[in-house]
């Protein structure tokens, strides 16, 4: 009978896998939330229909209520209470995003559906030159064209100025001065667009100026600039300081470093803050109305002659309360929203041209 040798050991067998516990194997399927939010709106709405409610909106309370408590008491049971309190806290931030997003939504499904009925290739090459606001003739080309040039006379003003600003509180700033301009900064943040107005107005009473559309590219001017310099300085803000100091350590001027690492790096962000400011000033209505005060006729010179604008537009169309004045209402605020989605695009396709490869 043959023995194996002394020197051998046998290796032994791998233990086998533990089985895992009961309370780590219990957890609901990734498409749990979406089951809780079907049943949550079938009871919801049934006990809005039973007890006679017709309020969408209460229907939608309820249901987010009856979701909340479903998502919790339903994992607590299966899973633990640690676990419901996580899902409870999300299930609370997706209830306020609906919340939030809903009305949006609402507001501009209907801009849609009521801009789109008046929207033609007529309506965006025509005036209201000679128009009554009855009539369904009418168009805004002159005020598209105003809001073309007001807004871009107060972006080739503001950007530059708010650019520089942000470069020289983030990079140079010290001191007293920079302490002003911060505070300066802060406050015009929060000045009222009506504010603006009376300030550019009191200048053209003292210096007796015309209106003009240039009047009121320099009322948005004062509300662009804080947003910008604020943006783009929480932009610099966020580039590595080891870029700095490795184009620094290369010899490289300070000046040179800025403009081409820090800038270059900062694009994309600093893209977005012009466009939201761009986006702050398009929907100004109180400005045009004290400084450019509007016209029917096609105006192409900002610097002589009332102007119209697409927010002034709107109001002028609302208030006129007939019922063709309000269907070019609804598709000049339609077009108001395309202008500021395309300026949108636009900026991110250059923010993504411009930002550094890697």
């Amino acid at each position: 009978m043959s023995h194996a040798p002394t020197g051998v050991m046998e290796r032994p067998s791998p233990a086998s896998p533990s089985p895992k516990s009961s309370l780590g194997s219990r957890s609901l399927p990734r498409l749990a939330p979406l089951g809780f939010a079907v049943v949550s709106i079938a009871l919801g709405v049934g006990l809005s229909l039973a007890a006679g409610w017709e309020s969408r909106i209460q229907w939608g309370m309820i249901s987010a209520l009856f979701f909340l408590a479903i998502s919790y008491v339903t994992t607590t049971v299966v899973e633990n209470q640690r676990q419901a309190k996580d899902r409870l806290a999300t299930s609370v931030m997706w209830v306020c995003f609906l919340i939030a997003v809903v009305p949006l939504a609402s507001l501009l499904w209907t801009t849609i559906v009521r801009g789109a009925e008046r929207l033609d290739g007529y309506f965006l090459t025509h005036s209201m030159a000679g128009v009554l606001g009855s009539e369904a003739s009418g168009g805004v080309y002159h005020a598209l064209i105003g809001t073309l040039e007001q807004v871009g006379i107060a972006t080739v003003i503001s950007a530059p100025l708010g650019l520089l600003t942000a470069v020289y509180l983030v990079e140079y700033g010290k001191g007293s001065l920079a302490r002003a301009v911060t505070f300066f900064v802060d406050v015009m943040t929060g000045i009222p667009s009506i504010v603006a107005g009376l300030f550019i107005l009191s200048i053209m009473l003292i210096a007796n100026l015309e209106p003009s559309g240039l009047m009121g590219a320099l009322a948005l001017t004062i509300l662009m600039i804080p947003v910008v310099v604020r943006s783009t300085e929480e932009m610099l803000k966020l580039v590595p300081n080891e870029l700095r100091e490795a184009s620094l350590a290369l010899g490289i001027p300070k000046w040179r470093t800025i403009l081409k690492v820090v800038l270059p790096t900062a694009i994309g962000g600093i893209t977005t803050g012009v466009m939201l400011a761009i986006a702050r000033i398009a929907g100004e209505t109180a400005p045009i109305i004290l400084l450019v005060f509007g016209s029917q006729l096609i105006n192409t010179n900002p610097f002589e002659g009332a102007q119209s604008s697409l927010p002034f537009y709107i109001y002028e169309q609302y208030k006129i309360g007939e019922a063709a004045s309000y269907d070019r209402a609804w598709a000049a605020a339609l077009v108001l929203i395309a202008f500021v989605m395309i300026l949108n695009l636009v900026a991110r396709g250059i923010a993504r041209w411009k930002a550094p490869q890697h």
